[in-house]
């Protein structure tokens, strides 16, 4: 399955990265897609691109454009400088509207732990990497 024009993925990864999303963000995707012209199965197929995207750049250095709100062996919660979901719209084709539904997606968890802080949504893009998340433990 072809991600962007110079990433490719095989369709069971592609598809354990939806259901990935889907566990970790759960009710927040129903919230999101309830409200933003974009359907559910839009918003977590973003979702997917943009985590299968982000953990290519986390081996770039990812970590390294921005600030570090939490971090365990499970995810990374950041705040990006750089325009990263201006990239991911670019990169993967997406519509503004799939964007911004996601961008919120991200930032709804982060400003939970983080905190309401405003100016970071102009300044800054929201980003959680999932490394692994089991719903059950």
């Amino acid at each position: 399955m072809q991600i962007t024009h110079n990433q490719q993925v095989e369709f069971d990864e592609f598809s354990r990265a939806c259901d990935l999303v889907e566990g970790y963000f759960g009710e927040t995707i129903d919230d999101i897609a309830l409200h933003a012209p974009v359907s559910r199965r839009q918003l977590v197929a973003v979702l997917a691109r943009a985590q299968l995207s982000g953990r290519q750049l986390a081996i770039e250095g990812l970590t390294e454009e921005g600030e570090v709100v939490y971090q365990s062996n499970d995810e990374t919660l950041l705040w990006l400088d750089g325009g990263f979901w201006n990239d991911m719209r670019g990169r993967h084709h997406l519509e503004p509207d799939e964007g911004r539904a996601a961008r919120e997606v991200h930032r709804r968890l982060i400003e939970a732990i983080d905190g309401d802080v405003p100016y970071y949504n102009r300044e800054r893009d929201p980003f959680v990497l999932i490394e692994r998340f089991d719903p059950y433990e």
